[in-house]
């Protein structure tokens, strides 16, 4: 026997907490991708180019930043130690592309003493890092 008068209420499916798991699970996802680009450089600012291509190829990446620091892949060296650091990384027998990855500010000099090092190694193939130059109306 009921005791209240009160008619029962039809069931009812409240989503708005589905609403809310959805939208955290869509901004997780989001996030997540931001940290999956693959950065082999050190931070510098590329000269752009009108001629810029994206190379599809395995490539070693040699960064040298606005300050002088030199790296192989993210990983730190010193300008007499380059090329046997390069060619450690190759594969025997393939040609590889070397990509230097220089900021538009830093020293030419150097640039040059790195490519003249890297052009002693005979299977490599040297590439410049650049940005595509933005069309002026």
């Amino acid at each position: 026997m009921r005791l209240n008068n009160e008619p029962d209420r039809p069931p009812q499916i409240n989503i708005v907490p589905m609403i809310d798991v959805i939208f955290v699970i869509l901004v997780y996802f989001i996030i997540s991708t931001l940290f999956l680009t693959r950065s082999e450089t050190l931070p510098v600012n590329l000269p752009q180019a009108e001629t810029a291509q994206l190379q599809k190829t395995k490539q070693i990446t040699v960064s040298l930043d606005k300050e002088g620091n030199l790296a192989v892949d993210r990983k730190p060296t010193q300008l007499d130690r380059l090329k046997a650091q390069v060619e450690s990384l190759i594969e025997p027998k393939q040609t590889t592309v070397v990509v230097i990855s220089a900021d538009e500010l830093a020293n030419h000099g150097k640039v040059v003493d790195i490519v003249d090092r890297l052009r002693k190694i005979p299977t490599v193939k040297l590439g410049i890092a650049t940005t595509k130059k933005e069309e002026k109306n």
